[in-house]
């Protein structure tokens, strides 16, 4: 077995010969290390990406501060070696270590991996595999080879809303917030270390928010029901694939082990201001992806956005208040030395003091030459205006975010904003010296048409023109252009992905239409979203594929340069998987789906009622702002001291029937 001194001897012979090798070193500023003798647990925060994106994140920054304040636990960091790296590793027999200490991974009690994006599955494999941990649970149930039990694999991270994917590699997924759930796990590890496999497993599921897969088994249709259903609707066996049924659905899970939970509820916390905040975060020796502070003001969202999972499943908002705001940057600045600090949050803009936070920020460092930046902005004059004040010390970008090219698709989406928003946005912005401008989109949402696909176009046009109107030469108006995922737990879950052609074909449509020179058009990879939307709506029978994938080389698929879907398609095909099933498919709202068994606290009554409106294009409020929506995110004592309130969505007149043929 692998010791720290074998380790630290063989990486004096790789780093040398792999690029960026301050990704291994550890060793940072503000890096935490303890005595591993001198506690009782031993955990490994894992995030599997390169370690210039992990270290971005602020959720494993969050956690890190959070378990290494406890006496009893050290925690620390372990991110995915760069392929370069990782074949090094193998090569000379060097195991997946933790930066802090080079400890191997397989020696941790517990593996926390952090989901936050489908298109890292392949690389929590290709990190189990390089800890010399097998890849699935089953194979994990006994004992290790030179004894005692193996780490505890844990996932959390929006992922973990649909955990059936990689149900079968993860032993204990996190639904919700980790604060609210890993004090409450690492109590229970801790009174039933003795036990080992399944029923220590069962011990976790205990804690509220923990799902362990294990615990229950997926159940099918059969064949033979299949083909009863096909024929009813009227489709022969020979056309299924024309309707994407080319395989037997999903019928729900049942519990293979005693006292198995039937639905397991999301856990958040109400109270942020009272949470731990990193305030001497890692500094990094190599470049990373923000290379700044990041100070989260606020968490949830109630805008509403239809296609947006995050949106529904961190509601309610909960705010930290100016005063922890102001207080907390002052560490923050004192133990890190950036010149930046971010606010963050899923709508930085909608944060109620915002203007008085971000002012009074500006006032305290503006002669420190510190300046603060907003991630998100609405597409309105407001927010120009604050990006103005901004600009006293440093000038920034202007991104926006309209989704959609045209009016009804942007009511169809519930995204609540205007062309006057967007057009006095601009004009205010080129009027006060900005050049570039940059606008998202998605494309292939549903109900859309042609004509709202080149709607994108006519906007982008009509922004070029109001800049030269309003003084601006030579502007700049980028066009970022993603193809809709459906996801989990949202109004548009039952949706299917447009096919690989089509999504191509409309891409084709608008880039042909652009005519102005101003216009930077930027298209995703078709391929990359078609693969997220696989494993954003998979069951369990996609672990297989997953794992295939792997095997034959598959890692770090977000990265386009190593995304190869000929290899998925392949690994599909060995898996008995048909991609077009799960993504392309339209859903019955009577379906089981594979995530049902998870409360996400936004009503399945709710999501439903969401969808039938955006097909008739018709808005729902803010409840932030306004009434209350009664989506059954709050708690219960929260719904009932408004019940007197009109909900905006009591009536949801007939709806159009979805495309899906049965």
């Amino acid at each position: 077995m692998a010791t720290n001194k074998m380790i630290d001897d063989a990486l004096e012979e790789i780093l040398p010969l792999v690029g960026r090798p301050g990704r291994y070193t550890g060793g940072e500023l503000n890096c935490i290390t303890k005595d591993h003798g001198l506690v009782d647990l031993k955990f490994a925060i894992a995030f599997p990406d390169a370690y210039e994106i992990g270290m971005s994140n602020l959720a494993c920054s969050i956690l890190y501060q959070q378990l290494n304040e406890r006496a009893d636990c050290v925690a620390e960091r372990v991110y995915a070696p760069w392929p370069d790296m990782d074949a090094a590793m193998r090569s000379a027999g060097v195991p997946l270590f933790t930066l802090e200490s080079r400890e191997p991974v397989r020696n941790f009690d517990m593996i926390g991996f952090a989901l936050s994006f489908e298109l890292v599955y392949t690389n929590v494999l290709s990190m189990l595999d390089l800890s010399g941990i097998p890849v699935r649970t089953s194979d994990r149930l006994g004992v290790k080879p030179e004894g005692g039990r193996w780490p505890i694999v844990i996932a959390g991270g929006h992922c973990t809303f649909n955990p059936e994917p990689m149900a079968p590699f993860i032993d204990v997924f996190v639904i919700g917030e980790a604060e609210a759930v890993l004090p409450q796990l690492l109590e229970a590890y801790k009174e039933n270390r003795d036990k080992i496999g399944i029923e220590l497993l069962a011990k976790l599921a205990e804690v509220s928010g923990c799902y362990v897969p294990a615990l229950y088994s997926p159940v099918y249709e059969s064949q033979e029901e299949r083909l009863v259903r096909l024929e009813n609707a009227g489709i022969a066996e020979e056309d299924a694939h024309l309707k994407h049924e080319t395989m037997p659905r999903y019928r729900g899970l049942v519990p293979a082990y005693p006292g198995a939970p039937e639905t397991v509820v999301r856990q958040w916390v109400k109270d942020v201001d009272a949470l731990s905040f990193p305030t001497a975060p890692v500094i990094p020796f190599v470049e990373v992806v923000h290379d700044r502070i990041s100070l989260e003001v606020m968490r949830g969202c109630t805008r509403g956005c239809r296609f947006c999972q995050a949106g529904m499943i961190t509601r309610p908002v909960r705010e930290r208040s100016p005063e922890k705001i102001k207080a907390l940057a002052d560490e923050l600045i004192k133990n890190t030395g950036h010149e930046d600090i971010s606010l963050v949050s899923l709508s930085t803009a909608d944060y109620s003091q915002i203007k008085d936070v971000v002012t009074g920020l500006i006032g305290r460092y503006e002669d420190r030459k510190i300046s603060v930046s907003l991630p998100s902005l609405r597409a309105d004059k407001d927010c120009v205006d604050l990006v103005q004040e901004i600009n006293k010390v440093r000038r920034t970008g202007l991104t926006f975010a309209p989704e959609a090219g045209s009016q009804r698709m942007r009511d169809v989406t519930n995204k609540g904003v205007t062309e006057e928003n967007l057009f006095t946005a601009c004009r205010t912005a080129f009027e006060n010296g900005w050049q570039r401008v940059k606008l998202y989109f998605m494309i292939s949402l549903p109900t859309e048409t042609d004509e709202d696909v080149l709607a994108i176009g006519e906007l982008a046009t009509r922004c070029a023109r109001i800049a030269r109107e309003s003084g601006v030469k030579s502007p700049t108006i980028t066009i970022g252009v993603s193809a809709f995922v459906p996801k989990p737990f949202t109004p548009f879950q039952w949706h299917g992905q447009d096919t690989f052609e089509d999504v191509d074909r409309k891409q084709h449509l608008l880039k042909r239409s652009l005519r102005d020179r101003a216009i930077n058009y930027r298209p995703n990879d078709s391929a990359s979203v078609r693969l997220e939307a696989l494993l954003s709506l998979g069951d369990r029978r996609v672990s297989d594929a997953i794992e295939a994938a792997w095997r034959a080389g598959q890692v770090f698929d977000a990265w386009d340069e190593h995304l190869d879907f000929d290899r998925w398609s392949t690994a599909c095909q060995s898996a008995g998987i048909d991609p077009a099933y799960f993504a392309n498919r339209y859903k019955d709202y009577a379906e089981t789906l594979p995530w049902d068994h998870i409360d996400c606290g936004v009503s399945k009554a709710y999501l439903r009622a969401e969808d039938k409106r955006s097909r008739f294009g018709t808005q729902t409020a803010d409840c932030h702002t306004d009434s209350c929506t009664f989506c059954d995110a709050c708690d219960r004592s929260y719904t009932e001291s408004r019940k007197g309130s009109k909900s905006p969505i009591a009536f949801v007149p007939n709806a159009m029937p979805l495309k899906s043929p049965i």
